[in-house]
């Protein structure tokens, strides 16, 4: 062999250890990206401004377990998105609860709240009656 069994000993603790600490820097860089998103959006003023509902879209992710003893386990999640267009013909895409998705469709016409990138509602003009 072209190596003893001793250096076994001593490199697979190195790439355990290396392995950690990437794990580990990756994790913390997520939450220091979370917190400084928060802070931004903390910092922003809260803004409601007319806008428009151009397109709607969701996304779902499916998490396939298996728990052993042929037991298997799907978890699935859908997260939501608006589509605003503003006044200037800016566009921005917001988060929203299924509720809130629900609710709303495109083509609604109405004043849009958010703070940085949170969105804060969407207050929805009512039409006039036709009579």
């Amino acid at each position: 062999m072209f190596f003893s069994s001793d250096i076994m000993f001593t490199i697979v603790p190195v790439i355990i250890s290396i392995g950690f600490v990437v794990v580990f820097g990756l994790i913390l860089v997520n939450i220091i990206q979370g917190i400084r998103t928060w802070n931004y959006n903390n910092s922003q003023p809260v803004l409601t401004v007319p806008s428009l509902i151009v397109a709607k879209r969701d996304h779902v992710t499916t998490h396939h377990h298996n728990h052993g003893n042929g037991i298997h386990h799907n978890h699935r999640s859908t997260s939501y998105y608006i589509t605003f267009e503003v006044e200037s013909g800016d566009r921005m895409e917001f988060s929203v609860n299924g509720k809130e998705y629900g609710m709303l469709a495109e083509g609604d016409l109405g004043k849009l709240t958010f703070q940085g990138t949170r969105y804060l509602g969407f207050e929805r003009l009512r039409e006039p009656e036709r009579g």
